[in-house]
C-alpha cells in the first residue's frame, strides 16, 4: 500500500480539494485545467506531431458546461428528474463523447499521429474531470434566486 506521501500527484490534489476552502479548491482546479490544456498543446506542438487539428477539442471544452448551467437555471431542482434536466444531461454526454471521438477519428484517418491522439485523450480526461469537480465544489451552494430576474 502506498504511503500518503507517495500518492500520485493528481490523487493528492483531489484529496486536498475535498478538504479545503473555496480559494484552495479554485487554485487546484486552475492547476488541473492548465495541466489538461498543456497536454492538448503538447499533442499539437511537439515536433514529431506538429499538426494543430486537435485544438478543435477546445470547442467541446467550452460547450460542455453550458447545458448543465441551463438546467440549473431553469429547472426546479437539479436532483429531481425532469425533461429539461434529462435533455441537458443527454446533450452534455454527446459533447463529451464527441470530444473523445474527434481525436480518434483524426488519428484513424492519419490526419494526426496516434501519440498525439493519446495526449489529447489524456488532456480531455483531465479537463472534463476538472469541470466535474467545479460543479461538485461550487454547484451545490447556489443561493442566488433566479426567480427575481
Amino acid at each position: 500500500m502506498l504511503q500518503p506521501r507517495h500518492r500520485p500527484m493528481i490523487g493528492r490534489i483531489v484529496v486536498a480539494l475535498a478538504t479545503c476552502n473555496e480559494n484552495k479548491a479554485l487554485i487546484g482546479l486552475a492547476f488541473l485545467a492548465s495541466l489538461g490544456i498543456t497536454l492538448l498543446v503538447l499533442a499539437c506542438a511537439l515536433p514529431q506531431y506538429n499538426k494543430w487539428w486537435p485544438m478543435f477539442v477546445l470547442l467541446f471544452y467550452f460547450l460542455s458546461p453550458i447545458p448543465t448551467m441551463i438546467s440549473r437555471r431553469f429547472a426546479e431542482s437539479i436532483e429531481a428528474s425532469s425533461a429539461l434536466v434529462e435533455v441537458c444531461i443527454f446533450i452534455t454526454t454527446c459533447i463529451v463523447v464527441s470530444a473523445y471521438g474527434l481525436p480518434m477519428i483524426l488519428a484513424r484517418k492519419a490526419t494526426i499521429d496516434w501519440g498525439a491522439c493519446g495526449l489529447v485523450l489524456a488532456g480531455n480526461t483531465v479537463v472534463f474531470f476538472t469541470i466535474l469537480l467545479f460543479f461538485f465544489f461550487f454547484g451545490r451552494d447556489d443561493t442566488f434566486e433566479y426567480s427575481t430576474w
